[in-house]
Parts: structure tokens; C-alpha cells; sequence
């Protein structure tokens, strides 16, 4: 869940399809007319209208980013999804509106949150609490999360979901896909299609609580025998299909550790790395979504805190085994079964260009070989992600267009990249090769 933003303040979810349907259309009506104006203008200057200049105006900018923030659900989720897996090919001013997604969702009212609470638990739900903070402490695509203190003692952290937003996910999903479609904000060689199907897919995972509850419960077992790691319990008894309570869990934002020792930077983001080695070859369940607000430090007991398990997966074991493979050649030096790892995880093609095709082995030769040379790898030396990137953006300029990746590998390479992010920003030092070779 993302923290509540200084923007974010308390606007109505629209409810029902036709509701939606009509705020999209609205917002496509006023772009429409924006360029029809301005196109006009500048003919009347003798100037050659250019389309795409004309939807990506400042004004445009900002009413597709609330119009966005004020619907949530699909149409955050796709932002998100966008923003975070082809972020880099994509227009900078889109990639600006869905990466302040990501933090300025709104929340419900009082109102309709008491509503929403009043169709779970019944209209004397109230009674049941010795207090419930109305105020959201963090808010998200999905639904957002209050405190609250039970009769019986217990403190929660009670996660409501938005009202509507299950039952129109596919319609939300077609429409915000049909709108960037038609406002050409897109690059015309940029295929939607795979993002808009697997928004609905982890949509429709995300709005089902009881799941989420189950994957909560699943983690907390796991890891009971590791201290350095702390799982909100799930409570069954207080949840519903729409509402998910847990214990709550006391803590501050992950990313406040760049500011305490080495060696408690050091410890957090390699605490991080071998869960998600764990989570990868023992589990067979990754928690996929890196965003730092799904992890709080707790200064008193020096846990990690692990919270929303909303968008777990199962890892298909076939793609488990291609990256045990890949971390195997890549360590060993032994480039041909790199590349032919890679060719199975759908990072390489044997239908791309051959330049293509050799700058991505170049940018995979690079990685390891950081890999090998070093037992320890020390984030806060940014010359290897610097080059990475402008080895990406040499091939977007190049006119690179990605393979169809599995979305297993999508996910497991955001998950990375939601990690490599965080220890950059904590500067810390990671014991990365033998990590590895652990699970190899």
C-alpha cells in the first residue's frame, strides 16, 4: 500500500460502469476539444498541427493524472503495471503521470467508508471498537487502511476496499486502454494488449481479500523461525470478501534507514535480497510488487516488517529452473549457456536484430561479471546501473521493441529491479555472489 501522500485528500469513489464509463469519456471529451482548439490556433499561424504536442499539454497532463487518481482500480493499476515494466519506452510525460500514480491516491470519504463498513459488518459494527481512526493511514489502488482498537484488546490494521472497483474491473480496464489508445500518448509501436489483460488478471487477484489473507497467513508461517522478519497476523473473524484485518504492525518507511548506520542498511537490504532468493527457488510464492511502502522497520525490535501480499504469485517452476540456470552460467563465466537461459526466460530472441541482440548480452555480461568479481556488492557505486541505463535507452532510441516476456519473468524483474532501487537508496553492501550460489 502507498503511504498517504501530502496531495492525496478525500474524494468519492465513482461507483457503477455507466458512472465510469462517463468520467473516461468526459475526460476524452475535454482533451478532444483542447486539441480541436489549439489545433485550430496554431493553423490559423500558418504552424502544422502535430497531434502529440497538442495531447501532451500541461493542462491534458494533469486531468489525465487525477482523472486516474480519482478512479482507481484498473485505471491505477494499469498506470502502475505501465510505468513499472515499460517505463522505458514510453513517452517521458507518461512516464511522469504514472509514477505520481503510484503516490497520490485520494481515499473515500467518511461517508462512503461507513457505508462500505456498514455492508460488511452490519450497521452496529461501531460498537464492537474502542476506537476507529476514520482517517486513512495509507492509501492505494485498491482500497485503503485504518487503525483501530477492538473491545477485546486487539489493535488492527483493517484494509476497505473500494467500493465497485471489483465489479468493474474489465469494462475500467477496456475503457483506460481504449483512451490511451485514442489520445496517441502511446508510442504507436508500443502493444497494450498483454498489459491490459494481465491488469485485469492481477486486478481481479488483488480485490479478493480472502486470498490475500491466505498468502499473509502462508509468509507468517514461513518465516516464524526468522527474527529478522515480522508478519502481521491475519484475523479471519474480522474479515469479509472486501475487508482484510490484520494485527497491527508498528513501524516507519523502509527507506528512512538512509539515514542509520552501515550496518543496519547493510543488514536490511540483505535480509531483503535472500527473502526474495527464498521466496524464488523455495517457496515457489514471490510477493511481487516492490513497492518501499510494503516494508516498515521496527526501530525497537529491528524487524523487518513485511506488509500487502495482494499481488503474490505462484512461480511457474519452469521459469524457476531457466533463472537457476541463468545465475549458474553467469557465475561460472559460461556465456553460451547464459545466453541460451536467457533465450528460455524470452529476455533474448532469435528474431531480433543482431545489434539488438548483442547489446543485450553485452548489458547481461556486464551484470554478472560484477557478479563474480566481487564478494560484496556495493550499491552505493552507481557506474554499473548508469551504464545499464543508458545501454536501455540506446536500444529504445535504436528502435528496440522487448520480446513478449513471460509475465512470470515481468514480475520476478520488477521485484528485482523494486529491490536493486531500494538498496541503491540505502547505499548498502550486499554479499550478492554467495547469496546466489546458495541456491544454485
Amino acid at each position: 500500500m502507498n503511504d498517504e501522500s501530502p496531495s492525496a485528500r478525500a474524494v468519492p469513489i465513482p461507483e457503477g460502469r455507466l458512472n465510469r464509463l462517463a468520467r473516461i469519456g468526459g475526460f476524452a471529451t475535454q482533451v478532444a476539444g483542447n486539441v480541436a482548439m489549439q489545433g485550430a490556433i496554431q493553423f490559423a499561424r500558418g504552424q502544422r498541427p502535430d497531434l502529440r504536442s497538442l495531447v501532451l499539454t500541461p493542462s491534458n497532463i494533469q486531468r489525465l493524472t487525477n482523472e486516474l487518481a480519482q478512479m482507481r482500480g484498473a485505471a491505477m493499476k494499469l498506470g502502475q503495471l505501465l510505468s513499472m515494466d515499460a517505463g522505458d519506452i514510453l513517452p517521458p510525460e507518461l512516464t511522469d503521470i504514472l509514477a505520481r500514480l503510484r503516490s497520490d491516491a485520494h481515499f473515500m470519504p467518511p461517508k462512503q467508508l461507513k457505508q462500505v463498513l456498514i455492508n460488511n459488518w452490519g450497521k452496529d459494527w461501531l460498537r464492537n471498537f474502542k476506537q476507529f481512526d476514520v482517517r486513512p493511514i495509507a492509501a492505494a489502488s485498491i482500497g485503503q487502511v485504518h487503525r483501530a482498537t477492538l473491545r477485546d484488546g486487539r489493535t488492527l490494521a483493517i484494509k476497505v476496499q473500494y467500493p465497485g472497483i471489483a465489479r468493474s474491473i474489465d469494462s475500467d480496464v477496456a475503457n483506460v486502454g481504449a483512451l490511451l489508445r485514442a489520445s496517441r500518448i502511446l508510442p504507436s509501436h508500443f502493444d497494450i494488449a498483454p498489459y491490459l489483460e494481465e491488469a485485469k488478471r492481477q486486478l481481479h487477484e488483488e480485490t479478493d481479500y480472502a486470498r490475500e489473507g491466505q498468502y499473509m497467513a502462508s509468509f507468517r508461517a514461513r518465516l516464524a523461525d526468522q527474527p529478522q522478519f515480522q508478519v502481521p497476523e491475519f484475523y479471519p473473524d474480522w474479515s469479509t470478501p472486501n475487508v482484510l484485518c490484520m494485527s497491527f504492525a508498528q513501524g516507519r518507511p523502509i527507506e528512512s534507514l538512509e539515514h542509520a548506520s552501515q550496518d543496519t542498511r547493510n543488514a536490511a537490504a540483505s535480509h531483503l535480497f535472500a527473502l526474495m532468493l527464498r521466496e524464488l527457488f523455495e517457496f515457489g510464492e514471490v510477493q511481487t510488487d516492490p513497492n518501499f511502502a510494503n516494508y516498515l522497520f521496527d526501530a525497537d525490535t529491528q524487524q523487518l516488517v513485511l506488509l500487502d501480499f495482494g499481488a503474490t504469485r505462484i512461480t511457474d517452476r519452469t521459469v524457476t529452473g531457466h533463472y537457476r540456470d541463468l545465475f549458474m552460467a553467469g557465475l561460472k563465466n559460461e556465456r553460451a549457456a547464459l545466453l541460451q537461459a536467457a533465450v528460455h526466460l524470452g529476455v533474448l530472441s532469435t528474431d531480433m536484430a543482431d545489434r539488438h541482440r548483442d547489446r543485450i548480452a553485452g548489458m547481461l555480461d556486464l551484470s554478472f561479471a560484477a557478479l563474480r568479481e566481487s564478494a560484496v556488492y556495493d550499491f552505493a557505486d552507481t557506474a554499473l546501473s548508469d551504464r545499464m541505463q543508458a545501454e536501455g535507452m540506446a536500444l529504445v532510441q535504436d528502435g528496440f521493441l522487448p520480446p513478449p516476456v513471460p509475465m512470470d519473468v515481468l514480475y520476478l524483474q520488477r521485484k528485482l529491479g523494486g529491490l536493486v532501487l531500494l538498496a541503491t537508496r540505502l547505499q548498502a553492501k550486499v554479499a550478492l555472489r554467495d547469496m546466489v550460489s546458495a541456491h544454485l
